[in-house]
């Protein structure tokens, strides 16, 4: 029966209920769970818990986005002057050789205009865009 295992009749007329003098029975002094490990449970925390606060590693900077309209540019005119002097020379040589191969991203940039004219040697341009003109060309 739970009224006998209760003493709370018993306690009537007695302040602290059997909850100590000092300390009064309230709800959660110290924090519930893992609060204040850095606080008043801090030599427990750092003794059994080494390392539970703190940060480790680098932070993540993922809310900053890069510059999503950074592409530099170049126009068909300079075009040539990113091939090789040598590959320009083999290219001169051999009308019916293959044409160079070039890419652009490695010398920085990412979209080819079409303003100016390429020489009639054949080349290969590989970029991340390329305009109208320059596709026509």
């Amino acid at each position: 029966m739970p009224s006998r295992l209760r003493k709370t009749r018993n306690h009537r007329g007695h302040g602290s209920h059997g909850h100590g003098p000092m300390g009064k029975h309230r709800k959660h002094p110290g924090g519930q769970g893992h609060a204040s490990g850095t606080r008043h449970r801090r030599i427990s925390f750092y003794k059994y818990h080494p390392g539970y606060s703190g940060r480790v590693g680098l932070r993540h900077h993922d809310h900053v986005k890069r510059n999503q309209n950074f592409g530099p540019t170049v126009n068909l005119d300079k075009l040539w002057t990113l091939v090789g002097e040598q590959t320009r020379g083999n290219a001169t040589k051999n009308k019916t050789g293959a044409a160079p191969i070039t890419d652009v991203v490695r010398w920085g940039y990412y979209k080819v205009w079409g303003k100016g004219k390429l020489p009639k040697q054949p080349v290969i341009m590989k970029a991340k865009f390329f305009s109208r003109c320059a596709e026509k060309i």
